[in-house]
């Protein structure tokens, strides 16, 4: 059958995102990478790109972890042991050890009293907030929340959704006094680090205002966070914002496949919770788990982190954070200043940001351009994540190829 009129219109639309620079275009393609050396990280090879070697900043692997040899090593065990796959969903067949084991690993990690894994963290939060959101439930969120976020609310259809200003505690306090008087239930719903910019939610707060008026609601308030971008790079031990304000949620959304270095996302609450997760969420119930592997060299990801060479880890991820925003004030770069390793350099043009990436790529440094529609107009920026791959040297270079740039 000819598709020739649909073709016409999805070409029109690419058209017409590339006129308004905001097609994302071609896809980077890795083909190896070079350990580090000479005081330098690691350095990647592109296809296409021959022998020339790139410093990567503009990954989420905060900590490193992908090539961390206990890591690798757990993966390659369990591969063997159990396969490359699950082989089913897990209520029928698809169940291994490692995905228990995991659960349990990431329940004591977060101190909570169940966990539960999913595919990812996208769907994790697709899977969680639709099962719990009733149609007399309000929803209220910060305006800067993740797309998974914006996507289960609508998903989910709730009897209030409610957008407060970013960070503005005075209109979630409005909000969930104005909501009291018209739902059961409340879901108040953030990121933990807002992944674009690097700042966190003040969770001390925003669990305050829950507390507040947890009593007007018949079904409780309920604070559920996704500190994605936070757990293995935030806090004090790596345990992302919770920590950081010293102040848990009801429910924590986060995922293996950032600062872990693996894949899967996973969410940790009250037992009674998590087991109606499982029999309610379809992107658990429907969909297959990770492998057995990427179980495995999870865990061992987590013992890592938990343990003396994760906090040195952490440790440096700091220092290098502190020494490329220290160097960004420096050269006179706009950024928002914190202290998690997305650190994001504000251009606030949409030229200028693409004129700056072409830039470092020139210099061999591969970041990332935002615009519109991922971020609102006016707060075009460069989002540069710091990893402990990092070294002195190599802050130091991209110091020195952003201060090269006369655009």
């Amino acid at each position: 059958m000819p598709h020739d009129r649909i073709i016409t219109t999805l070409n029109a639309s690419l058209t017409s995102s590339e006129q308004a620079g905001t097609r994302k275009g071609e896809e980077t393609v890795f083909a190896a990478i070079r350990p580090p050396a000479n005081g330098k990280g690691p350095r990647y090879r592109l296809v296409g790109k021959g022998e020339r070697e790139f410093l990567r900043m503009n990954s989420n692997s905060y900590l490193g972890m992908a090539c961390e040899p206990s890591v690798i090593a757990a993966e390659e065990t369990a591969v063997r042991t159990y396969g490359t796959g699950p082989g089913a969903v897990r209520f029928i067949s698809g169940t291994w050890e490692p995905h228990v084991a995991l659960e349990r690993r990431l329940a004591d990690f977060h101190s909570r009293e169940a966990a539960m894994i999913f595919s990812s963290a996208y769907a994790t939060v697709m899977g969680v907030l639709p099962s719990l959101i009733t149609p007399d439930t309000a929803v209220i969120s910060d305006a800067l929340n993740h797309n998974c976020i914006i996507n289960a609310i609508r998903l989910a259809q709730p009897r209030e959704k409610r957008v407060y200003g970013h960070l503005d505690m005075a209109e979630l306090d409005r909000h969930l006094g104005e909501t009291s008087q018209t739902c059961q239930r409340a879901i108040v719903v953030t990121d933990g680090i807002f992944s674009m910019r690097g700042d966190h939610a003040p969770l001390d707060r925003v669990n305050a205002l829950a507390e507040k008026y947890d009593h007007a609601f018949a079904e409780n308030v309920v604070v559920v966070v996704d500190d994605s971008h936070g757990v293995g790079a935030f806090g004090p031990s790596g345990r992302g914002t919770e920590e950081y304000c010293g102040s848990p949620a009801d429910l924590l959304v986060a995922t293996l496949g950032k600062a872990f270095g693996v894949n899967g996302g996973y969410v940790v609450g009250n037992a009674t919770v998590i087991d109606y997760l499982r029999e309610t969420s379809p992107f658990y119930i429907y969909s297959n788990p990770i492998t057995p592997g990427e179980a495995a060299a999870a865990h061992a990801a987590i013992d890592f982190v938990d343990g003396p060479a994760g906090q040195r880890r952490l440790a440096h991820l700091h220092d290098m954070t502190v020494r490329f925003e220290q160097g960004l004030t420096r050269l006179g770069f706009e950024t928002i200043p914190g202290e998690h390793p997305v650190v994001p350099i504000m251009i606030r043009d949409s030229k200028r940001t693409a004129a700056l990436v072409r830039h470092l790529y020139a210099e061999g440094i591969l970041v990332t351009g935002l615009n519109y529609p991922v971020v609102p107009h006016g707060d075009e920026e460069i989002r540069v994540q710091i990893s402990a791959d990092h070294t002195p040297a190599d802050i130091d270079e991209a110091l020195a190829a952003l201060a090269a740039f006369d655009g």
